[in-house]
């Protein structure tokens, strides 16, 4: 029967301040990005990231072995939605990256609250290439691992 029995899945570690979570993929696909699993948005962790503490991101060897890529989500100090990314890793050269997202400074009265971390996603390309909007050649995304970030919690102040 061992023989029968599914692969693990390659799990990414996201640590801050203090705090870890090992992530299982939301989605996972072979290097060529035909067999995949089905989605399992499930899979998404929560972890309390404070304001100004960098992210850091551990990824295993069938993530680093192909270029990878982090992209996180953000609410600007306006409130609206925006998105970032690193730049893509080369395969076998980067197993860890650190993602130092700004401050949120305490707001003055008035002031808006500053910008806020959301979500931040790993994401390993595949072999498999598609045609882009404007003809231009992409590649698939053969697995992605996130986490969503939870606001540090406030303590109460005693009279």
């Amino acid at each position: 029967m061992a023989g029968c029995s599914v692969p693990d899945q390659p799990r990414t570690t996201f640590y801050s301040h203090g705090e870890s979570v090992r992530v299982a993929p939301i989605r996972y696909c072979n290097p060529q990005g035909r067999e995949c699993s089905n989605p399992n948005p499930q899979a998404v962790e929560d972890l309390v990231v404070p304001s100004g503490a960098p992210l850091q991101i551990s990824v295993p060897e069938e993530v680093s072995a192909a270029p990878w890529q982090v992209v996180f989500r953000y609410r600007t100090d306006d409130g609206s939605l925006a998105e970032g990314r690193s730049p893509v890793f080369t395969p076998g050269q980067q197993h860890a990256y650190t993602l130092r997202f700004p401050r949120n400074e305490a707001p003055q009265r008035g002031e808006s609250s500053g910008a806020r971390l959301e979500r931040v996603e790993v994401q390993r390309y595949s072999a498999s290439l598609t045609l882009g909007p404007e003809g231009g050649v992409q590649f698939g995304i053969g697995g992605s691992w996130a986490v969503d970030v939870q606001p540090e919690p406030r303590t109460a102040v005693r009279p």
